[in-house]
Parts: C-alpha cells; structure tokens; sequence
C-alpha cells in the first residue's frame, strides 16, 4: 500500500504543477476566441427581433429558400459520399504514379477562392465536355446546377477526412481477415469501415454544412432566382443588403 502511494505521489509530481505558462497561454487564446465567436452571436441576437425573424419564417420566399436548401444539400452529401469513400481510400492504401499529385489536386477545392470555383465551371459549360453535360440536364440556373456547385466546393472536406480515417486503420487487421478468409471487400465492409466510421462521420458532416453555406461560387454559375435558385445564404445576403445599416457598409 505504502509503495502504491510512493508511486501515485511520483506520477503526480512527474504530471507537474496545473497551473504554468503553457496552460495560462493557451487557455487565454482558448477564452479570447471563445469570446470572439459569442461576441458575433450576441451582435445577430441584438440585431433582430423576434417579430421580424417570426415574420422570415412566415415568408413564402424564405420556405421555398429552406426547403431548396435542405434538398439540394442532401443530393450533394449522396454525392460527396460516393466519390468520397473510394477516393479516400485509394489515397490511402495505394501509392501509384502520380500520387503526389492527386493528393495535391484533392485539396484545390479548398485552398481556391471559392468565386474561382463559380467562375470556372462557368467557363467549363462553354467547352465540348461541359456542352455534353449541359445535354444532361446541369444547366446554368437550375437545381442540378446547385447540386454541381456545392459539390465542387465541399467534396473536397470529405476526402481529406476519408483519407485520414482509413489512415488510422491499421492494415495488419485488413490482412489478418484476409487469412480468414474475407475478400479484400469484405475486409473492407467489416473491418476497416467500422474503425473508420467516427472520421468518415465527421468528414461527410463537414462536407454537408459547408455545402449548405455555399455563397460566392452559386451567385455566379447559378445566380439567385426567387422561388427558383434562392438558397439559404442567397437569401441572407439579399435581406441583409436590403437592410440600410448593412448595405451603406
């Protein structure tokens, strides 16, 4: 008994006194931060009134918006996801020529400014390939044109996030169920989606609210039509703008 407190007392002496230099400046940056985000959360509450914001919800405009919104971002997780799992994990099991190099496109989507994504696709639905598209029905102003764009700009957050969970399974458990007899899809589907379900959850999360907060690339490849092409952040950029104290800023 008296060897185990010798040890707690050694382990606890080892952890260090709790408050130090480290602790107070990051948690200082932690409270700074913290502040910051509340600060603009209060400022929006302050802003408004709960009359004007029962009266958004009343608006036929603001619903058509939503519900728009809640549709084209869904279609675009369906998406993200099945170009997301294959891709992720060829980044992560395979090394083939080129690696480097894909792994670095993967992440354009991200480190671009995101008015450079509309634009782009915008030019792309001029050449041959985006003709052929057109054809299939993603045309400029259009709901699939929505679902293109938001795909475009949040797959990206998917894949990265897919790569790094089945970076973390470890392979030496994929192979031992290939000793018992699993094929490699198999192996897969019961063994490495299942250690990687935490990550691969969060990636297509991310991936969903970043696609929902789409703004600069949809104004310029899709515009924004009432009761038509008007998603969410469309429709708080126009409201705000008809709002003096904004706009005049």
């Amino acid at each position: 008994m008296k060897h185990g407190s010798g040890t707690d007392n050694h382990l606890a002496g080892a952890a260090g006194p709790r408050v130090h230099v480290l602790s107070v400046f990051s948690m200082g940056f932690l409270a700074l931060f913290l502040a910051g985000v509340l600060a603009l959360v209060v400022a929006d509450v302050g802003y408004t009134d709960l009359k004007t914001i029962a009266g958004l919800f009343r608006s036929r405009e603001v619903l058509a918006a939503m519900r728009l919104t809640a549709i084209t971002s869904l279609l675009t997780l369906v998406f993200v996801v099945l170009f997301a799992l294959p891709v992720g994990y060829a980044l992560s099991r395979y090394r083939f020529p080129g690696h480097a190099l894909a792994d670095t496109v993967v992440d354009l989507p991200i480190v671009l400014p995101p008015v450079v994504i509309g634009v782009s696709l915008l030019v792309f639905f001029t050449t041959t390939p985006g003709k052929w598209f057109e054809s299939l029905g993603f045309r400029t102003h259009s709901v699939a044109a929505i679902v293109l764009c938001q795909f475009f700009v949040s797959v990206s957050y998917a894949i990265r996030s897919a790569k790094a969970a089945f970076d973390s399974v470890d392979q030496r458990l994929e192979n031992a169920a290939l000793t018992l007899g699993c094929t490699r899809a198999q192996a897969f589907r019961m063994v490495t989606l299942p250690i990687a379900r935490d990550g691969l959850i969060a990636g297509a999360i991310m991936a969903w609210a970043r696609a929902v907060g789409v703004f600069a690339p949809l104004m310029v490849f899709v515009g924004s039509i009432r009761m038509k092409t008007e998603v969410m952040p469309t429709t708080v950029y126009l409201g705000a703008c008809r709002d003096i104290r904004i706009c005049r800023l």
